[in-house]
C-alpha cells in the first residue's frame, strides 16, 4: 500500500511515515509498492506530516445496534471499500481495523499480524434506500467467500473474510446468505463474529482506487445469487 507523499518529498517525511511507507510496499499492491503506485497514490495537496496518521477511533463507530452501519472484511480494505461505494443508497464507506486486541492500531501493527484485527470497511447506508441484506450480498460477490486465510495474493490473518454483525437481524441475514451460497455449492469460509470497536484506518488508505483513478485488482463483482 502507498504513502502519501511522492519520492521528492520523502526527506520531509517524520520517522513515523518513513516506517508507514516501508510496511505498505508489502500487501495490497500487484507491484507491491511501486513507486509509480506510491505517487499515484497520495491526495496533490496532502502534506508530508500527513503522511501517517495513526487510526483514530471514534463514538460513531461503535457497535451500538445502530441502524445503518455495516462491518465487512473481505481482503484487502481498498477493493471493498471500492466496490461498496457504487451501491446505491450507500452513503459512505471507511477503511479500518476491527477484531483485536490492540487500541488505536497501526497498519504496521495489522500487518505484523500480532494485533488480532482484520482490514475492515465501515457501511453507511440509508436503510430507506437500501437494505442489509442487499449490502451483504454485494459483499459476497466481491471478494471469494471460499478463499482461506486471505484474499487474492495477500495473505494472512489480517485478510480473512469476516462479517462483524451488530444485531441479531444482521447475523440472521448473514447466515442465511451463506446457507444459499452453500446450498449452490460454495465451500463459504466466511466467518461471523459480533462486531467489536472499529478503528479508521490512515488517511492514505481512506478512497485509494478513487484517487488513484484504477481498479481492484483482487476484488471483481461476480454474481452468485440469481436476483
Amino acid at each position: 500500500m502507498p504513502t502519501r507523499a511522492p519520492s521528492s518529498s520523502l526527506s520531509l517525511l517524520s520517522a513515523t511515515g518513513l516506517l508507514a511507507a516501508a510496511a505498505l510496499l508489502v500487501a495490497c499492491s500487484p507491484t507491491r509498492g511501486s513507486s509509480a503506485d506510491l505517487a499515484a497514490a497520495a491526495p496533490p495537496d496532502a502534506a508530508p506530516s500527513e503522511a501517517a496518521p495513526q487510526g483514530e477511533p471514534t463514538t460513531r463507530a461503535e457497535p451500538g445496534h445502530e441502524e445503518g452501519l455495516a462491518y465487512f472484511a473481505g481482503g484487502c480494505f481498498w477493493g471493498v471499500e471500492h466496490f461498496m461505494e457504487q451501491l446505491d443508497g450507500v452513503q459512505s464507506v471507511e477503511s479500518g481495523y476491527m477484531g483485536g486486541h490492540v487500541d488505536n492500531p497501526s497498519y504496521e501493527q495489522v500487518a505484523s499480524q500480532t494485533s488480532g484485527h482484520v482490514e475492515t470497511v465501515r457501511v453507511r447506508y440509508d436503510p430507506s434506500r437500501v437494505s442489509y441484506e442487499q449490502i451483504a450480498r454485494r459483499f459476497f460477490e466481491i471478494h471469494d467467500p471460499t478463499q482461506a486465510n486471505g484474499q487474492g495474493p495477500d495473505i494472512g490473518p489480517e485478510y480473512l473474510s469476516v462479517v462483524f454483525y451488530t444485531s441479531p437481524a444482521q447475523q440472521q441475514t448473514s447466515e442465511a446468505l451463506i446457507a444459499t451460497l452453500e446450498a449452490r455449492g460454495y465451500d463459504v469460509v466466511t466467518e461471523l463474529r459480533p462486531a467489536t470497536r472499529f478503528w479508521e484506518a490512515e488517511a492514505f488508505h481512506q478512497d485509494y482506487y478513487e484517487r488513484k483513478g484504477s481498479k481492484p485488482y483482487c476484488h471483481a463483482l461476480v454474481r452468485r445469487f440469481d436476483d
